[in-house]
């Protein structure tokens, strides 16, 4: 139905009455076909077909409405925090909802960071494997008032991404190669050549004509498995980008729990 101050008619009526307009037929004889009055008629003749005009919709309530002030007040004090992160958080309080609501709500308040293209690094099965160290300071249960730093060991495999890690509390010789061996027997294999960051249990220094030298009982165990360690190319962090994920995956993750120094 359509209203236009003097008559409410249907939008077939005006239809037909241009229609009947366009064809020659003078008003009265319109109006003497369709039973509209004539005034109503010329108006209609006058104001041609009109789209009906619709006032703005009601916003819908959706099942992420009753979280976006504690989502506001989480990612305001943790940008970096994960979407996987929050929506298990919004679980915890009663959210019902699906991954992809909490993502959406999130791309709105939390502007996403531009980045240049780069060129992806890739490696073919059992090729190489990465490792290296992160620091994280925590807070255990038993002592509360004493933060105290960990580390975390990562070997991530360059084709597969497969991760393996754990927390420890030094990062010297004896806990690099022990944590090797455990990595080697979780994954069940061993990398033709495993990548290293300058840590000092890996890389001596550089030899006089410029080589690199590794520490001796890293190489001891590097005969032994039977894989080549490399160390990373001076102040090209990118290089080790498969290993760096994992803790900044981590970070995210544990959000308050854990933190960076």
């Amino acid at each position: 139905m359509v209203e236009r101050g003097l008559a409410v008619i249907k939008l077939g009526e005006i239809v037909m009455i241009l229609d009947l307009h366009r064809q020659g037929l003078s008003v009265s004889a319109i109006a003497r076909q369709t039973g509209v009055d004539r005034k109503t008629i010329r108006k209609y003749i006058e104001r041609g077909l009109e789209a009906p005009a619709y006032g703005p919709r009601k916003p819908r309530a959706t099942v992420i409405d009753p979280f976006t002030a504690y989502l506001r007040e989480r990612v305001a004090a943790y940008p970096g925090l994960s979407g996987r992160r929050l929506l298990r958080e919004l679980k915890e309080r009663g959210y019902a909802g699906g991954y992809t609501a909490v993502t959406d709500f999130l791309r709105d308040v939390r502007p996403t960071s531009e980045h240049g293209f780069e060129v992806r690094f890739e490696t073919a099965p059992g090729e190489q494997a990465q490792v290296d160290f992160a620091q994280f300071h925590v807070v255990f249960t038993d002592e509360p008032a004493t933060p105290r730093i960990v580390w975390l060991f990562s070997m991530v495999l360059g084709h597969s991404r497969l991760i393996w890690a754990r927390f420890v509390m030094h990062q010297d010789l004896p806990t690099v190669l022990r944590c090797h061996v455990a990595a080697f027997d979780a994954i069940g294999g061993v990398p033709r050549e495993i990548l290293y960051d300058r840590m000092k249990t890996a890389v001596i220094g550089e030899g006089e004509t410029g080589g690199i030298v590794y520490n001796r009982a890293l190489l001891d165990l590097a005969r032994h498995y039977g894989f080549h360690p490399k160390a990373c190319k001076a102040y090209r962090a990118k290089t080790k980008g498969k290993v760096e994920r994992p803790f900044r995956y981590i970070r995210e993750d544990l959000g308050a729990l854990v933190s960076q120094p």
